[in-house]
């Protein structure tokens, strides 16, 4: 029986022979316990009646203080609202990156194939300031592309921007238009290491294009698809702060205020850090939850899971 000292001995001497793949990975880890888990740290603000005079050490504690301060006000049931419905609203727009994968993997590996990719890609490289710009101008009902095209039939073009109904919409297709072309790379790399002798099979069994695309790329496209549907549901509540702050106005603001928002109005704007703190807590806490069960609930079903 082999003893439990060899264990440590033989890791020891695999990190001697590859010290230079460890020398690469050193600055990576470096970066990540200064900027992931040092700051993790500060997180017991949340408990605590912050004051920037005293410190995060010396500020007394207020235990759950704030947390019930933000359960109990007015803005709790709107942002979590408001910050369900965009994501879930985004969460049925997932199969399209992988319905536009399969539509590329039926081109021919031409110019026009190159061209499309080319022209789907490049919208992921505008950034969101000048996104949003675009919008602006776009959507505009009075000089807008939009407000041209209604006066052209003699009506008064809805200000899509403006409208807290339509903000969801907005939100969620502009950012389809924006994303969908990069997002699909990964799932046109995923069938491109589809061996090809299945392809050639399914044609010699008398396969139509459509057969081949349900029974060979669809199952071959599962595994990542259910890793990422995982990694999107885990941020359910954590859309992205900018663009929907840069869109915000004070006449969608009914319907475009979510949690990042407030927790930049409440902790940057109004200074109440350990108030901040307590909502961005409990949003990342409730990330975490959603996502251990629905990895559970995919590893259960489908045998695809993050661990």
């Amino acid at each position: 029986m082999r003893s439990a000292g060899t264990i440590p001995g033989r890791t020891l001497g695999q990190m001697k022979r590859n010290w230079g793949l460890y020398l690469l990975l050193f600055p990576a880890v470096v970066l990540t316990l200064l900027f992931a888990y040092k700051p993790m740290y500060g997180v017991i603000i949340a408990f605590k009646d912050y004051s920037p005079a005293l410190g995060i050490a010396d500020s007394p504690w207020a235990g759950f203080k704030y947390f019930e301060k933000f359960f109990n006000s007015y803005q709790f049931s709107n942002t979590i609202k408001n910050t369900l419905i965009i994501s879930l609203y985004s969460m049925l727009t997932f199969p399209i990156p992988i319905i536009l994968a399969l539509m590329v993997n039926q081109m021919r590996p031409n110019r026009f194939r190159r061209f499309f990719q080319t022209v789907s890609y490049m919208p992921h490289f505008i950034s969101t300031v000048v996104m949003v710009g675009l919008m602006m101008i776009l959507l505009s009902p009075s000089t807008g592309l939009v407000g041209n095209l209604y006066s052209l039939f003699g009506k008064e073009a809805p200000d899509l921007i403006g409208s807290a109904s339509l903000f969801s919409s907005v939100y969620v297709w502009s950012d389809v238009w924006q994303h969908v072309g990069w997002d699909s790379i990964i799932f046109i790399a995923a069938l491109s290491a589809v061996d090809p002798s299945l392809y050639e099979a399914a044609t010699v069994d008398g396969a139509s294009r459509w057969h081949k695309i349900r029974y060979i790329d669809i199952p071959m496209l599962m595994p990542t698809a259910v890793t990422l549907l995982i990694l999107r549901v885990g941020g359910l509540l954590g859309i992205g702060f900018e663009k929907v702050y840069l869109m915000q106005n004070d006449l969608n603001a009914t319907s475009s205020e979510i949690l990042s928002t407030y927790v930049y109005k409440i902790g940057l704007l109004s200074s109440q850090y350990s108030f901040s703190s307590a909502i961005n807590l409990f949003n990342t806490v409730i990330s975490f939850i959603l996502l251990i069960i629905v990895n559970q609930i995919s590893k259960k079903m489908s045998e695809n899971s993050l661990w």
